[in-house]
């Protein structure tokens, strides 16, 4: 989607010609520096696709949570502050493309790093389709289309996007991002503009029943929405993906990340207080379509434009998301995650310059995923990002011993307070899950398992081999 967004350039990296995958005359491919944090942010933010979010996983929380949805949107938001510090230090001790794994590997050991590889995995693969299946709602004003096979349209063009590598600069990225925050701030100002009751209505946890009256939203339910509100703004540590293509990532990776939660917590919390405050009735805000209520807000026009302006906005997501998280894939090629004949095979570059074979593991499954429960995908999602958060978490902890007490990194307030209580509040809100999201989860992290038992750790003097890239 970027020029900022390549690997190294092979007339200027070499490959030896007996070398392993991934790996030049001089050692591991790595990705070239070109990203500052003006670039980074807006390519992460990009990735968090705030107003997209906003538009297509909100509505169903409204319809669990009603008038709870901002509050327990904010909580999930005081939560990734601390998930956001965990990244930040982290990812400033270990800037490596693997993102998460490369970090709790280093940390935490490789089989924790191998599980937060699969559960992070599970995440790139997901997000894309559950966000691209939103896109048939926000096309209707001109096409009426089913929404699995729209939303597997968008992943059919993120992928040749990915494949041919189109990129643009910064500044197109930005034109996006600016029709997400524009589509945002009209649903805010009409939100607010027609208020229909005041601001204790944002506490008063509230739904609509079956037949209308209100019902009563438990502490329960919210501590259980708690782990998509976490997905919502689950974007933000994106950023470490990229910390190899970072400027002074020892610097750049906690601004991006920090910065990124930030903007995208507003743009997304905000527009959700208005429509809480604005909706005509409960029972219009429980069915959560928010189309509907700026056409009823203003006109047509309006809600025509709001919604080409999201269509756009999850099409430029998945083009981004598609990218970027095929280097996921690239990294653990380069890391030796595989056999060696598919370590080989993920880590060839197109013509282009891009990982295309990641790129295609990315986007024909995301395609396929589109014709799945949207319910199952969010459940699996809210489970594994929980997860992925508790080892981050218990990583950070560790991220103080040994060498890494004096490597010179950035370095989190209340330590080890916040990473402690962060842990257990997340491991509380696992455990109010639904079983059959975490047994979906859980069979897929023991068979990982397996596989890092049989597989993995017998040959750990030549497979799973992170690679810290260097950061001068």
């Amino acid at each position: 989607m970027t020029d900022t967004l390549r690997t190294v350039d092979s007339a200027a990296v070499p490959r030896a010609p007996d070398g392993g995958p991934g790996e030049t005359g001089t050692g591991p491919r790595t990705l070239k520096r070109s990203i500052g944090v003006v670039g980074g942010t807006l390519l992460t933010i990009s990735c968090v696709t705030p107003a997209s979010t906003l538009f297509v996983v909100v509505p169903d929380l409204f319809g669990s949570l009603g008038t709870a949805t901002a509050l327990t949107i904010a909580i999930g938001s005081l939560l990734c502050i601390a998930v956001a510090f965990c990244y930040s230090e982290l990812g400033t001790l270990i800037p490596s493309a693997g993102g998460e794994y490369a970090m709790v590997s280093t940390m935490a050991g490789r089989l924790a790093g191998w599980l937060v590889f699969v559960l992070s995995l599970l995440v790139v693969m997901i997000v894309p389709p559950v966000i691209a299946m939103g896109t048939a709602d926000y096309l209707a004003p001109l096409v009426h289309l089913d929404a699995s096979w729209a939303g597997a349209g968008v992943m059919a063009l993120a992928t040749l996007a990915g494949l041919l590598d189109l990129r643009a600069n910064a500044w197109i990225t930005g034109i996006f991002l600016v029709l997400e925050v524009i589509a945002a701030a009209v649903v805010a100002v009409l939100g607010f503009a027609h208020a229909e009751r005041g601001a204790g209505s944002l506490v008063s946890m509230e739904v609509a029943g079956p037949g209308g009256h209100p019902d009563t939203v438990t502490v329960m339910l919210v501590v259980s929405g708690l782990a998509i509100a976490l997905f919502v703004t689950q974007g933000f540590s994106t950023a470490v993906y990229l910390s190899e293509e970072l400027e002074n990532p020892r610097r750049n990776v906690a601004r991006t990340v920090l910065a990124t939660l930030a903007i995208s917590t507003v743009i997304i919390l905000v527009p959700v207080a208005a429509i809480t405050l604005g909706a005509p009735d409960l029972a219009a805000l429980t069915g959560g379509d928010i189309g509907a209520m700026v056409a009823a807000w203003s006109n047509s026009a309006v809600g025509t434009f709001v919604s080409l302006c999201v269509a756009l906005a999850i099409i430029n997501a998945g083009i981004v998301m598609v990218i970027q998280n095929s280097r996921v894939l690239f990294a653990s090629a380069r890391d030796k995650a595989w056999p060696e004949p598919v370590n080989g095979v993920l880590s060839k570059l197109g013509r282009f310059g891009s990982p295309w074979v990641a790129t295609l593991v990315v986007g024909v499954p995301g395609a396929a995923l589109c014709f799945v429960n949207l319910d199952t995908l969010y459940g699996i999602t809210g489970v594994s990002v929980t997860s992925m958060y508790i080892l981050v978490a218990v990583a950070a902890l560790l991220a103080r011993r040994g060498p890494h007490a004096h490597t010179r990194a950035w370095r989190m307030p209340l330590w080890p307070t916040l990473p402690i209580l962060l842990t257990a509040v997340l491991v509380y809100v696992l455990t109010m899950q639904d079983p059959t999201y975490l047994a979906w989860t859980g069979g897929i992290t023991a068979t990982a398992t397996l596989y890092w038992a049989l597989y993995l750790r017998p040959r750990r003097t030549t497979r799973w081999l992170v690679t810290v890239p260097d950061t001068h």
